[in-house]
């Protein structure tokens, strides 16, 4: 996809719709797996022979307008996920672009990200929710590296929501292609624990934000 789409407000609101329905809506949707208040949902991509995700989870002690900065704040970010090579967003032709390069353990060739990204605060049935979305582009000015791996097909949705209490609900969509030839042993614990594990280093990181301001 290149760079510069944006998305209609109707995908904001089917995000925010998720959050009223914290068992996936059927259609393929499996339960992988579920603990600490987090669960997981896989189906089989409609196209390719890979699986998306549904994650539902509430992060307690994570006010939601918190939670929604600190993963807008790719700075931050660094300091708190192991997992970031390299990370940071630039302006090509008047539109912010992000780059993202990812540890994999050795010998796996690390991973990179190129991809929009869009924040939206709305209002739904009188609660505050905010939606960030994503996606993979290609720009001229981001070429493949040598050595790393570029994922494409990636897409993201997140939707953040208070709990009525200190904390957060939280659903989030994920699909990316790796591409390469990954271990089925690490695509399966990437499923099973990487997005819940990311969640709550998140809500780790929400405290130490905090702190830092």
């Amino acid at each position: 996809m290149e760079a510069g789409a944006s998305w209609p407000e109707e995908q904001f609101r089917a995000a925010c719709a998720q959050l009223d329905q914290p068992a996936a809506d059927g259609a393929g949707w499996q339960l992988l797996g579920q603990a600490g208040g987090i669960a997981i949902h896989r189906r089989p991509h409609q196209h390719l022979r890979l699986f998306e995700y549904k994650v539902f989870g509430s992060l307690t002690d994570c006010p939601p307008e918190l939670c929604a900065d600190v993963y807008m704040d790719l700075d931050y970010r660094k300091q708190w996920d192991e997992y970031v090579k390299e990370l940071h967003e630039k302006e090509y032709d008047g539109k912010k672009i992000v780059y993202w390069e990812v540890k994999y353990p050795f010998p796996i060739s690390n991973r990179d990200y190129v991809y929009v990204r869009e924040r939206r605060d709305l209002v739904v049935n009188g609660q505050k929710v905010s939606v960030i979305l994503a996606k993979s582009v290609s720009v001229p000015q981001c070429p493949e590296k040598s050595g790393i791996v570029r994922v494409k097909g990636y897409k993201q949705s997140l939707a953040i929501r208070g709990d009525g209490k200190k904390g957060c609900k939280v659903y989030m969509y994920y699909f990316d292609n790796p591409g390469g030839q990954i271990p089925s042993w690490l695509i399966n614990w990437a499923a099973k624990n990487g997005v819940p594990n990311f969640l709550r280093d998140l809500q780790r990181a929400c405290k130490g934000y905090c702190r830092k301001s």
